[in-house]
């Protein structure tokens, strides 16, 4: 099965960010792997809060993955700050 790499931050309301990429993926038939960038309280309504992630954290979990799997395609989405950009 292929894996694609999902950069992004999570949705706590499910409809947007890593949860939205896992379920277009698992639709697509493709193995969804995340990096998570930060953590948004969000709903229907719109977004609340957003905590980014320290950049070190995300580059752990991109390192890991991309040394776990043969990555078919990196998906980049929200990238919370100019730190986190630059560890992407």
């Amino acid at each position: 099965m292929r894996v694609v790499l999902s950069i992004g931050g999570s949705d706590s309301g499910g409809g947007a960010g890593i949860q939205a990429d896992l379920k277009t993926m698992s639709a697509l038939g493709v193995y969804g792997d995340t990096a998570i960038t930060a953590v948004t309280v969000q709903d229907t309504s719109g977004v609340r809060e957003v905590h980014a992630l320290a950049p070190e954290l995300v580059r752990a979990q991109i390192e890991t993955a991309a040394n776990d799997y043969t990555l078919a395609a990196t998906k980049i989405g929200m990238l919370a700050n100019a730190s986190i950009v630059e560890a992407v």
